[in-house]
């Protein structure tokens, strides 16, 4: 049967953040001929092969179907992948690598703080100069999509211009207008004295972890991605859960039961131990219950992981494929 194949960026904060993920959830990554392999494995999962690539690349293999799993950017998958819902399903967020698509004109366009006022600069320039602005952007479909939904279109409304270095230096280089570009802070493009639009962000990315409809999925592939997705939840639910664990005597064992508010696991034959995982934001409240039912030798402790029978995330994108 063939492996299941999981695309890992090949080097950067992608990468070392990706591997910190995996390892949190033990599936801690190992690279062939250390960090300049293209080939891994992925520990406590059989049929895994790991491969190290761009993380554009990653983008591809998941549209294509080369890949049946990737690390990499949404800003990324739907620039590459312009049917991504068809193709792609971002099976999570993963907390790292947060960056925006954003518009951003010259600060010194003090008119301009909106995509309706670059409509209104699109039509004067046209009347003025018979040209339209120039959009400097690596983004060419995130761009035209965005666009398009306020009514702008390429080439009457705006022309792009594909950029294939430093896009924020653009405008004054004199080879465009206004840019899209991906974000961080901001910081680099204020230095370039550009403001973004106060309604110009066209994405909020992040890192995903996304699964290709277009793979082949087998029965061994499957399991391997049942088995990835319930360790990689358990790991997120032992980050944001606790376990409480409170003593109660015959008198308070009903109330201090009803105190947890979830499902409690009672031991012992009197006094009676108590136990149930609770959210984390949940568990002061969740004390003070207990002490006021009379519960005693209250104890919160971190957890690493919390399982359940399958991956809710695994069964949502099984019935997706109808498997």
């Amino acid at each position: 049967m063939a492996a299941l194949t999981l695309g890992i960026p090949s080097k950067g904060r992608l990468q070392e953040n990706a591997d910190a993920f995996f390892t949190r959830a033990g599936l801690a990554l190992s690279r062939e001929r250390g960090n300049r392999g293209y080939r891994g494995a992925l520990a406590g999962v059989d049929g895994v092969e790991v491969r190290y690539l761009s993380a554009s690349e990653i983008a591809g293999g998941l549209a294509t179907g080369a890949l049946h799993l990737g690390v990499t950017g949404a800003d990324l998958i739907r620039e590459t992948i312009p049917e991504t819902d068809e193709a792609v399903d971002l099976l999570m967020p993963l907390g790292f690598g947060h960056a925006n698509v954003v518009i951003a004109v010259p600060a010194a366009w003090i008119d301009v703080d909106t995509v309706a006022d670059l409509d209104d600069i699109s039509i004067a320039m046209r009347a003025e100069t018979g040209r339209v602005p120039r959009i400097a952007t690596k983004y060419l479909n995130l761009t035209r999509r965005f666009l398009a939904g306020h009514g702008m279109a390429d080439f009457r409304d705006y022309r792009l211009v594909e950029s294939s270095g430093a896009t924020e230096g653009t405008p004054a280089a004199g080879t465009a207008d206004l840019i899209v570009d991906i974000t961080t802070t901001g910081a680099t493009l204020a230095a370039n004295a550009l403001k973004v639009l106060t309604d110009g962000v066209i994405l909020e990315s992040q890192a995903n972890l996304a699964a290709s409809l277009r793979a082949d999925w087998d029965t061994a592939t499957r399991a391997a991605l049942a088995e990835i997705l319930v360790r990689i939840e358990a790991e997120g639910r032992g980050r944001t859960n606790r376990l409480v664990r409170a003593t109660a005597t015959g008198e308070t064992r009903d109330a201090a039961t009803d105190a947890f508010e979830t499902a409690v696991t009672v031991t012992g034959d009197g006094p009676f131990e108590l136990s149930g995982v609770l959210a984390e934001d949940a568990v002061f409240a969740a004390t003070a219950r207990l002490r006021a039912a009379g519960a005693t030798a209250i104890m919160v402790a971190q957890v690493d992981y919390v399982f359940e029978a399958e991956s809710p995330i695994y069964r949502r994108f099984a019935d997706r494929l109808g498997w």
